[in-house]
């Protein structure tokens, strides 16, 4: 698929700074919105088009209700229409909270000396996959403080480590890395361990922001940290993820931020990010810095749906950052993955019981419910909690992946998928009850595929009661 690029004043080149902070702000300052203007923005966007800068700047600054309702409706029914209901589930792993920056917001930054340093032995990590495999999890983001000691070799080792770990039926089918950028070469190494997206997040794209809260390290340099998905891509990575800490500056900039950064990566290499994510500013350990940016609840929602408009076909991930009930209203307008079951101090997985004296934790979680407990209450919703890897194992990535998730051909794929995944979980992990419930969830869902794919479906669902696993199409 060829992506049309769009002219801006600093030219779309591989590797090199994209971001103009003064056109960003003239978008903002001078698209006019309209009742009928926002209507026309919202079905180019049904159509599965992704905005461009000036019509995702108009659907900001479109801040009355029926705007904002006509906007939220359109998320809602965008994502049905690409995704289903299905929501994707996966948990992060904190390996090493050891880090050489010093960005003001973060528990892990090198003068935050109430934090307790630790990186986790290849015995550490086992238990740990195997603790995250005995609650049924499949799907893992490895996380990494940005320190010498984390190289390229040391994540790809992990990563083997993680695969490698079988315990009952449980096995990490997928592993994602959110860690400090790297060179081609660096890249070109962790590719080599079968790794899936590689997340870089560039937290604020407002190059004075930027440098306000990052001092010290090699993450205090704004450009190498911009081109860090750049690098990813010539080192043959087709898969990246881009995010933006909301809280840092402005969110409306945030959000013409992060759709100029998938502009980006389209010109320059024909395939957006796989992801977006945003997450809010939480309490850290030792934290002291204003709020003036902070995004309420409701611009937080309204934000989550522009999103979802502007670039339709990327997955958005929803963390546990934000309280249950609000991340339950989110999901519905365009969230496709959410982590379950989190904990994110180190080790704490296989220590089930928080040491209230030992603080190695990034930031604090607001949503402490167990993995069951999610997937129950997204079957109370009719959701299809996923586990589903299918796409990543057969090439379906990078551009490839394009062809098939801009159209919104992908539910094809990712609606059986998810089935057969959640069938996984219930016969293997879940309680009585939510096994019922999922089962329910199942039979209504089979309804709504066509003949033959309900009857491929079925045939595996019997497969994986009798004892295969891993089925996929």
């Amino acid at each position: 698929m060829q992506f049309t690029p769009e002219k801006y004043r600093i030219p779309d080149i591989p590797m090199q700074q994209f971001i103009d902070s003064d056109e960003i702000w003239d978008y903002l300052n001078s698209s006019l919105s309209s009742a009928d203007r926002v209507r026309d923005i919202v079905n180019k966007s049904l159509s599965k088009k992704r905005l461009n800068l000036e019509e995702t700047a108009t659907l900001i600054n479109a801040t009355d209700t029926a705007s904002v309702e006509l906007i939220k409706e359109g998320a809602k029914l965008l994502k049905r229409n690409i995704y289903g209901n299905r929501i994707v589930l996966f948990a992060p792993l904190y390996v090493g909270n050891k880090c050489s920056n010093n960005c003001v917001y973060c528990g892990f930054r090198a003068s935050n000396k109430a934090q307790v340093r630790k990186t986790l032995s290849n015995e550490d990590l086992v238990k740990e996959v195997e603790a995250l495999e005995d609650e049924g999890q499949k799907r893992l983001i490895l996380v990494f403080g940005e320190h010498a000691e984390y190289s390229p070799e040391f994540i790809a080792d992990s990563v083997r480590a993680t695969y490698s770990v079988k315990k009952g039926n449980g096995e990490i089918r997928r592993v994602n890395i959110n860690a400090a950028p790297l060179d081609i070469e660096g890249y070109k190494t962790v590719k080599e361990a079968g790794i899936g997206t590689y997340q870089v997040f560039q937290e604020t794209y407002h190059p004075d922001a930027y440098k306000k809260y990052h001092h010290g390290g090699r993450k205090a340099d704004y450009k190498w940290r911009l081109t860090a998905l750049d690098r990813a891509q010539e080192a043959g990575i087709d898969d990246v993820g881009i995010g933006a800490l909301i809280g840092l500056y402005d969110w409306r900039f945030e959000v013409m931020g992060l759709v100029r950064h998938t502009n980006h990566l389209e010109a320059c290499y024909n395939v957006g990010p796989h992801t977006i994510s945003f997450p809010r500013i939480k309490d850290a350990s030792s934290l002291h810095m204003g709020s003036s940016y902070f995004a309420s609840d409701e611009d937080f929602l309204r934000m989550v749906a522009i999103l979802r408009l502007a670039v339709p076909y990327t997955g958005m991930i929803l963390t546990a950052r934000e309280p249950a009930a609000l991340r339950d209203e989110v999901i519905q307008y365009g969230v496709s993955q959410i982590d379950g079951g989190t904990k994110i101090e180190l080790g704490s997985y296989t220590f089930k019981e928080k040491n209230e004296n030992i603080d190695r934790s990034q930031f604090r979680i607001n949503d402490d419910r167990s993995l069951n407990d999610i997937i129950d209450e997204l079957l109370d919703q009719d959701m299809i909690p996923s586990f589903c890897t299918a796409c990543y194992r057969l090439g379906r990535t990078g551009e490839h992946f394009m062809e098939f998730s801009v159209p919104g051909f992908i539910k094809r794929f990712c609606t059986p998928n998810a089935i057969l995944t959640l069938a996984e979980y219930l016969f293997d992990y879940a309680p009585e009850q939510t096994r019922e419930k999922g089962m329910m969830v199942i039979e209504k869902n089979l309804k709504e595929l066509s003949v033959n794919i309900q009857e491929e479906v079925k045939k595996k669902i019997a497969r994986i009661e009798q004892g295969d696993r891993d089925l996929f199409f």
